[in-house]
């Protein structure tokens, strides 16, 4: 092995996670080393106002910044920032396990493109996910998805991910909000990526919600149909 070469890439995004963003660090740093990997951890900052900037340079992240506000518009600049041939990419609010890589590293090194975590054939603990999110919005999106691009992704908006270099060069991703998630799913089905989902458990998050669900929901269902209508080919 090339110890000079960086195998993983672990993306963050934040806005002002200072109670969870040292923690989140922490794990996915700790796992990479238990596993054997050559590892880096990029934290996207997206205009943080409290210490999150600072936590992240304590624990050794890379830290790159994107003054825009969005999910989308963080992730493409810190996706872009990624070095190694897999790159894993969640939230940095402490909902996901970051010591659970393992099984979002394997399914790539068996020549999957693309890994999604599913919270509702995993776990979804109690706090971690309004029931208007869960029973409602969750399950509506996913299912929209699966009718408008033929999709079989079960929980389409979970935001831990796996996939390769060379796969999320064939997406091309480009939208700046949480639509970035719809994206995803779509131009993997697009570039016919081979996808496998695997159950995760989800935790209740640190500190205080980004999420404005019904903005955010509107975003994807505009997307959705609009791509839609502007790629007829798409089935």
């Amino acid at each position: 092995m090339n110890t000079n070469t960086i195998e993983v890439s672990v993306v963050m995004p934040c806005l002002n996670e200072e109670e969870t963003l040292g923690i989140c660090i922490q794990k996915a740093q700790s796992t990479l080393k238990h596993l054997g990997f050559v590892g880096e951890v990029i934290v996207a900052d997206n205009g943080s106002t409290d210490n999150s900037v600072l936590i992240a340079e304590q624990h050794g992240a890379r830290i790159v910044h994107q003054p825009e506000r969005g999910y989308g518009a963080a992730y493409l600049v810190g996706l872009a920032a990624a070095q190694g041939e897999y790159i894993i990419m969640g939230d940095s609010d402490d909902t996901y396990d970051w010591t659970d890589l393992e099984r979002f590293i394997n399914p790539l090194r068996e020549g999957y493109d693309l890994v999604i975590g599913n919270r509702f054939k995993g776990e979804i603990l109690r706090g971690a996910m309004p029931f208007a999110r869960r029973y409602i919005g969750n399950p509506i999106l996913s299912g929209m998805l699966r009718l408008l691009f033929r999709t079989h992704i079960g929980d389409s908006h979970c935001g831990m991910r796996s996939f390769t270099a060379a796969a999320y060069k064939r997406m091309d991703l480009k939208t700046t909000g949480m639509e970035f998630a719809s994206e995803m799913v779509i131009k993997s089905v697009e570039a016919k990526l081979k996808v496998q989902e695997v159950p995760i458990t989800y935790h209740p998050r640190g500190g205080e919600s980004k999420l404005n669900a019904l903005r955010d929901a509107a975003r994807h269902i505009h997307f959705m149909l609009k791509y839609k209508a502007t790629h007829k080919d798409n089935g």
